[in-house]
C-alpha cells in the first residue's frame, strides 16, 4: 500500500507542484544532510517552498558528520526520508545495501531531457541494488564546477591576451607569455596533510579532454588500471604545464611546496607573477582582500581540444538527494527539486549552480555565478571528481602523494604503478 501512496503522490506532484498545495498536509518530511550555518539556512528555504506548495512539516537536520551518522540511523532503522549525499560512492554503497528506495518511474527521462548533460546526471545516480541491478537512487541537486581558468582581466588586457576557446589555443597562449618574457601559470599542490589534491583535479580534467568518457569511468572505477597508457598520457599532460621552469612561478620546483590557497596571490602582484591559475569555483575566497570577480579577476572554461572529438566536458562534484525512508512526502520532495523555484530560490542567495536547462538566469545572486552556470549548461559531459570516487586510501592518499612524487620529478609510469599497487593492497 505504501508504494501505491507514493506514486499517487508523484502523479499529483508532477502534475505541477501549484496543483498538490495541500496534498501532504500533516505529513512529516525529515530531511538529513551536510549543511550547517549559512547553508542550512538557505536550504530551510528552499524546503520551506515545498512546505507551503505541499502542506508538509518538513524538518531539516544537518551535521558535519554525515557521512557516519547516515550509515548509523540506516542500520538502526532510523534513517530520514531523505538524505543529501556530498559524494555519489557512499550512496552506491548504501543502495547495493538495500538503504536507498529508487525514484519514481520517468524519473531519469526527465534528467535526461531536463538537465543539460542529462545522461551524465543519470548515470551519476544510478547504482546496482541490493540484488545487484541498475536503478536510479539519487537526484542532484546544487553542483560544483572545476573546469575554470582564473586570470587578471586588466593583465590580459595590458598585454594584448585573447581568451583561449581550445586546448590549443590554450597551450600556444601559454608559449606565447613565456616568449613575452613571463609566466603563464600559477600551480600550488600544498595543503597540509591533503598535499597534492589540486594535481588530481588536473589529472582528472585532462583524463576528460584525452580519453573518452566511458575509459574515465573505467579509471574511476579501476576496471582500467592506473598504470594504463592512457592515465600515464594524462598525466604527463599534466607534467607538460607543471614541470615546465619556464610555465610556472618560482619554477617547477616550487610546484609542490606551494600551499594552494597562496598560489593565486600571483595574478594580483605587481608586475604579475603569472598569468594563469586553474581551480574550482571556491577559490575566489583565497583572493586578496577586495577583489572583485568580473573586475579584477575572472575565469574561462578550461577548454577542450579542438583536434579531438570529445565535446565540452565539465569536471565538479554536487550533492545528490537520496530517499532513505520511503514516503509519500519524500517522493514529492524529490519532485518538487524539478520545479525551477527550488533552484531559483537558492540561486538567489548565492552559492548554487544548476544543470537544470528551464531556470531564470536572471536569478543568480551575482554576474559571476551566472557565467560559471553557463559553463555547466554548455557541458556534453559532467562527472564528478574522480578522486572523490576512487577508495580514500587511493583517492585521498596515494593519488594525493604520487602527484607529489611526480611534481618533483619522478616518473609518470612509475608514480601510476605505485598507485596501482596500493589499489591492489586495498582488496
Amino acid at each position: 500500500m505504501k508504494k501505491l501512496l507514493c506514486a499517487s503522490a508523484v502523479v499529483a506532484l508532477s502534475a505541477g507542484m501549484s496543483h498538490a498545495s495541500g496534498d501532504l498536509a500533516g505529513e512529516q518530511v525529515t530531511v538529513f544532510g551536510p549543511w550547517l550555518g549559512p547553508d542550512q539556512e538557505t536550504v530551510e528555504k528552499v524546503l520551506a517552498g515545498f512546505a507551503e506548495q505541499t502542506g508538509a512539516d518538513v524538518r531539516y537536520v544537518g551535521s558535519d558528520s554525515f557521512e557516519q551518522q547516515i550509515v548509523v540511523d540506516a542500520e538502526a532503522g532510523s534513517a530520514p526520508n531523505v538524505a543529501v549525499f556530498p559524494q555519489p560512492g557512499l550512496a552506491a554503497d548504501m543502495a547495493g545495501r538495500g538503504f536507498l528506495t529508487p525514484l519514481a518511474d520517468g524519473t531519469a527521462d526527465w534528467v535526461r531531457e531536463n538537465y543539460a548533460a542529462g545522461q551524465s546526471w543519470v548515470d551519476l545516480g544510478t547504482y546496482a541494488n541490493a540484488d545487484g541491478n541498475d536503478e536510479l537512487f539519487g537526484f542532484f541537486y546544487k553542483v560544483d564546477v572545476k573546469s575554470l581558468v582564473w586570470y587578471s582581466p586588466e593583465n590580459f588586457e595590458d598585454a594584448g591576451y585573447e581568451i583561449p576557446t581550445t586546448m590549443e589555443e590554450l597551450k600556444a597562449l601559454t608559449d606565447q607569455i613565456v616568449a613575452d618574457g613571463e609566466t603563464p601559470w600559477c600551480i600550488g599542490l600544498g595543503s597540509g596533510g591533503a598535499t597534492g589534491w589540486p594535481a588530481t583535479d588536473w589529472v582528472e580534467d585532462l583524463m576528460l579532454r584525452t580519453q573518452s568518457p566511458a575509459d574515465y569511468d573505467a579509471w574511476v572505477a579501476n576496471e582500467m588500471k592506473f598504470d594504463d597508457p592512457k592515465v600515464i598520457a594524462a598525466i604527463e599532460e599534466f607534467g607538460a604545464f607543471a614541470r615546465n621552469d619556464d610555465y610556472v612561478a618560482g619554477g617547477a620546483g616550487a610546484v609542490a611546496s606551494t600551499d594552494f590557497r597562496d598560489s593565486p596571490k600571483g595574478l594580483f602582484s605587481s608586475p604579475p607573477q603569472c598569468y594563469m591559475h586553474r581551480q574550482a569555483s571556491f577559490i575566489p575566497a583565497f583572493f586578496p582582500e577586495g577583489t572583485e570577480v568580473g573586475e579584477d579577476a575572472d575565469f574561462f572554461y578550461f577548454p577542450s581540444y579542438a583536434s579531438k572529438d570529445l565535446g565540452n566536458p565539465v569536471l565538479g562534484a554536487g550533492t545528490l538527494w537520496a530517499i532513505t525512508n520511503d514516503s509519500p512526502g519524500a517522493h514529492a520532495l524529490i519532485e518538487y527539486l524539478k520545479t525551477p523555484a527550488a533552484h531559483e530560490t537558492w540561486m538567489a542567495m548565492g552559492g548554487f549552480l544548476t544543470p537544470l536547462k528551464g531556470v531564470d538566469a536572471s536569478k543568480f545572486s551575482d554576474e559571476a555565478t551566472a557565467k560559471m552556470n553557463e559553463i555547466l549548461l554548455n557541458a556534453t559531459t559532467f562527472r564528478f571528481d574522480g578522486s572523490d570516487l576512487m577508495p580514500g586510501g587511493v583517492g585521498a592518499g596515494s593519488f594525493w602523494t604520487g602527484m607529489v612524487d611526480y611534481a618533483g620529478g619522478k616518473d609518470a609510469g612509475e608514480v601510476a604503478s605505485a598507485i596501482q599497487d596500493s589499489w591492489d593492497a586495498l582488496k
